[in-house]
């Protein structure tokens, strides 16, 4: 059993790991019903309330950890690092070994996210007698991973994009003798009816707007 970690630097480094919404390469089980245009469309405006959000944040560095190019969704304010090539493991784990000090680590996915929900991982108390924060998703993966000391032996080798992720990647931590504390669960964005479920659970974000949008088009 590992001795807990603690954290290097003061101020919490944010990454957001994200795809470029491109057709085609996004949200490909929005479609159907919504066309790969479209579900593109609401990949970029899940990407630009996430992107946001963070602007608000207390942070000491914003990393936009990207596969693909940057684009007008992507405002100043971040440092782009691409994503390595490799399975999602492995990307997480190069993105984390890019910081110092304590970093938490979100996706694209989740546009309801507000500055109170990650309140406690950023508060100047946030890592005390904590070596790692957990977000778990509806869907069985996780929505967040914070790591007091961003060490990608804690990622690499957990199997992703599976119901239990969530409960592997938290059992990795936890067998290292990690003191973990949690995040509420949230649902990400994968169908339309998580869709329409995150656009209602925030309804002034661009999201909700897009969505709104493009729905009521569909059934004109």
């Amino acid at each position: 059993m590992s001795t807990p970690m603690t954290p290097v630097g003061g101020a919490t480094t944010l990454l957001v790991i994200a795809k470029e919404p491109r057709p085609g390469r996004v949200k490909t089980r929005l479609t159907p019903p919504f066309s790969p245009e479209e579900a593109a469309e609401l990949a970029a405006a899940a990407l630009e309330d996430t992107l946001r959000t963070v602007l608000t944040l207390p942070v000491r560095r914003r990393l936009l950890v990207l596969e693909g190019r940057p684009g007008p969704w992507a405002p100043p304010g971040f440092d782009v690092l691409p994503q390595c090539a490799g399975t999602l493991d492995e990307r997480i784990a190069a993105a984390f070994a890019a910081c110092v000090g304590p970093a938490l680590l979100i996706g694209m996915d989740t546009p309801q996210i507000t500055p109170a929900l990650l309140a406690p991982v950023l508060s100047p108390a946030g890592w005390d007698g904590c070596d790692a924060w957990f977000g778990p998703a509806e869907d069985g993966g996780f929505w967040a991973l914070g790591l007091a000391v961003p060490d990608p032996c804690l990622v690499r080798g957990v199997p992703m994009s599976r119901p239990d992720t969530g409960r592997r990647q938290r059992a990795r931590l936890t067998e290292l003798g990690l003191t973990v504390r949690d995040l509420p669960p949230l649902r990400d964005v994968d169908t339309a009816e998580d869709a329409a479920h995150v656009a209602a659970a925030a309804p002034h974000g661009r999201f909700a707007e897009t969505h709104g949008r493009l729905s009521r088009a569909a059934v004109r």
